[in-house]
């Protein structure tokens, strides 16, 4: 539920500074058209520029240089990013009461430390440590010597294998599955023999992961992902996959085995990315694309296969044109099959004249 907060206070804790009543009271943010009295919205986006003048919001998080006479503002040089902040001051989490329900069924050789939080249906493997604060929600299975550290909050029905680790302040939504076994199989398409799966998954501190992505556990070694990772729902992970520090992971995108993405890498959604291939530093991958061979670092790509972005932006603005192009590519073979054939012609009378 939102708290009521003057504009000074919200600018105080987001950094900006106010332009015009500074003691006016926000309850709420929404969007540039749905807000009203009462309401915090923002412009991130300079199109939208033009409707600063007709929204009813109580306050706009701007950035510097846009004016509007009779607006309370809000000027920071990250709009966006504001918000945000002001949506933790206007809607702070409530207090989750520390305590282990009776239905939660910890193995005795088990570690739970204070203050954790265990609800109903709680299960927790022989010589697994759950970290001091940790939440684990309704259905949540962490197995035998796993490992979840502290401040970590485990959703509803999220599944942790064995000897998995989980770093801190780490959040995995509903239904997530860290630790499964990798896709391996020796002698494919014939009889599928079953490789054992041994390694491990290590996610690191302050990850997030949406509901039902799957992140599955190292052949041998481990499936890495590092600190600050931020993955999206219904994702899928290979085994011994490695997402270096910072990168993001949008929906429904799928990592082939053994792939090494960089630091600060974004696969935008529905992206899949063959095996054994590495993406570098800060490399950007459109969505819908598909990854065959490495990405150099800095690199912005797109396509299926992908291409650098602005020679695929280039070919998709061929495509409404191909049919029309196809037309005029056939009538010029004709034409020129009809100059071939009046070249001959003229050949073959020349000849016949000699004669």
């Amino acid at each position: 539920m939102a708290v009521k907060k003057r504009l000074r206070e919200i600018a105080e804790h987001v950094g900006g500074t106010v332009v015009g009543d500074a003691d006016v009271f926000v309850c709420d943010v929404r969007g540039i058209d749905e807000a009203g009295e009462g309401d915090l919205t923002f412009i991130a986006n300079p199109k939208y520029r033009d409707r600063l003048d007709r929204t009813r919001a109580s306050a706009i998080i701007v950035s510097p240089g846009v004016t509007s006479p009779g607006k309370n503002l809000i000027v920071t040089d990250d709009p966006y990013s504001a918000m945000a902040m002001s949506l933790t001051l206007l809607y702070p989490d409530e207090p989750i009461p520390a305590g282990i329900s009776a239905e939660a069924f910890i193995e005795p050789d088990a570690e739970v430390g204070e203050n954790a939080t265990l609800y109903p249906g709680v299960y927790v493997g022989r010589r697994a440590r759950i970290g001091r604060g940790v939440v684990l929600y309704p259905g949540v299975f962490v197995g035998d010597d796993a490992t979840v550290r502290e401040e970590s909050i485990l959703h509803p029905n999220v599944v942790v294998y064995k000897r998995c680790t989980i770093g801190k302040r780490v959040i995995l939504h509903a239904g997530v599955v860290v630790g499964a076994d990798g896709f391996g199989f020796a002698n494919p398409g014939a009889d599928n023999r079953k490789v054992p799966q041994v390694g491990i998954v290590q996610i690191d501190d302050d990850v997030e992961v949406g509901a039902n992505t799957t992140i599955d556990r190292g052949t041998l070694g481990k499936t890495w992902i590092q600190e600050g990772v931020k993955i999206d729902n219904l994702v899928q992970i290979g085994h011994n996959v490695v997402i270096g520090k910072n990168s993001i992971v949008v929906a429904q995108v799928g990592i082939s085995g053994s792939t090494k993405l960089g630091e600060s890498v974004i696969l935008a959604g529905q992206v899949g990315v063959a095996g054994h291939i590495t993406i570098g530093d800060n490399a950007v991958v459109g969505g819908q694309s598909g990854v065959h061979e490495n990405v150099p670092p800095g690199q912005v790509v797109s396509g299926t296969p992908h291409m650098p972005h602005f020679a695929w932006l280039r070919a998709q603005a061929c495509r409404p044109h191909l049919p029309e192009m196809r037309k005029t590519v056939n009538s010029l073979l004709k034409r020129i099959e009809q100059l071939e054939e009046m070249v001959r012609d003229k050949k073959r009378n020349k000849y016949v004249g000699k004669e």
